[in-house]
């Protein structure tokens, strides 16, 4: 997910059931009953209940950028959403394709150089080559002619922030910035640098507001409608904000392993990002798997014979009735 188009996506992490690390001794309760050795599965069955862990160095604004991304959520529903629909629906396909051709184009250098940074001459090449077609055949890059035949050469973004995070940059604490949207210290500067190119090296028009305010509109709207599915899946998980920070962050580090030729280092689905984190493999993962409940003996209840009846006693005794007085 690139860091230079708004995010227009609050609560509590969700708390996951998980095998927690070996507590060290010192931070132990002290209990009557002594406790089995920790990591042997033999020693009687351990349920563990513990919360993911805080990483204040993520989102140390945390709860800054909650109240932000939520006062954006309002903005996107009632305000960004409908004018996206709209733009997509009743604006003409061929008006539309050309103007987000249009400003995509003007960025094409800023993309050939940061390939060239990230020492992909080939891929800085053909993003030249890209500029020059569609500036020349494409009439200003209003049409993406070199996508197609004979030249087949796809777009490809790229900016600062990848640069950065390319060569071992940490994203930084994680922020969510009006009109800008969700993003890291790292993607905010790497924006701003891919922003200030153009205008610093030519100058009018593209310094001023003229160029600006209609660059930023459309690709905020473009952003918007590409991204529909998956703010709407965020907007109604069980936390949005979380699942918001967490979409994004993931994304980043699997464009930065792209650029490394690896593999996305996790599932950034958001069905993979609300289950939490996974088990960490090693010694942590084999206890988790060797400690199992020993079933419970069934033991029925003992079946108590019901009393016999009292025998009944006759008890009789002579009873002397005197005759009657004649």
């Amino acid at each position: 997910m690139a860091s230079s188009a708004p995010l227009a996506f609050t609560g509590p992490q969700p708390v996951l059931v998980q095998a927690a690390q070996e507590v060290p001794p010192e931070e132990q309760p002290v209990t009557a009953e002594p406790q089995a050795e920790a990591g042997d599965p033999t020693q009687g069955n351990v349920i563990v209940v513990s919360a993911e862990a805080r990483n204040p160095l993520k989102d140390p604004l945390e709860n800054v950028n909650a109240a932000t991304f939520e006062i954006t959520q309002k903005v996107d529903q009632a305000v960004v959403a409908p004018i996206a629909e709209v733009y997509e629906e009743d604006l003409p396909g061929p008006v539309r394709k050309g103007l987000r051709n249009f400003f995509r184009n003007l960025m094409e250098p800023v993309n050939a150089l940061n390939f060239l940074l990230q020492l992909k001459p080939g891929k800085a090449v053909e993003t030249v080559g890209r500029f020059a077609i569609n500036t020349t055949v494409g009439v200003g890059g209003l049409f993406d002619v070199a996508k197609k035949e004979p030249f087949k050469l796809p777009y490809r973004r790229n900016g600062f922030g990848n640069t950065l995070g390319y060569y071992g940059v940490g994203p930084g604490p994680f922020l969510v910035v009006p009109l800008v949207g969700a993003t890291t210290l790292r993607d905010l500067i790497g924006t701003g640098i891919d922003q200030s190119i153009l205008p610093f090296a030519v100058g009018k028009p593209f310094n001023t507001p003229y160029y600006a305010i209609p660059a930023f509109t459309v690709n905020s709207l473009e952003y918007r409608i590409k991204f529909d599915d998956q703010i709407t899946q965020i907007n109604t998980s069980d936390d949005p904000y979380y699942a918001m920070r967490e979409t994004y962050l993931c994304q980043r580090e699997a464009d930065i392993a792209a650029l490394k030729n690896r593999p996305p280092p996790r599932d950034c689905s958001i069905e993979a990002i609300m289950a939490g984190p996974p088990l960490p493999e090693g010694v942590l993962a084999e206890t988790v798997e060797t400690i199992t409940a020993e079933p419970v003996e069934q033991v029925e209840p003992e079946t108590v014979p019901e009393p016999e009846p009292p025998a009944i006693v006759y008890i009789s005794k002579e009873v002397v009735q005197p005759l009657p007085e004649s």
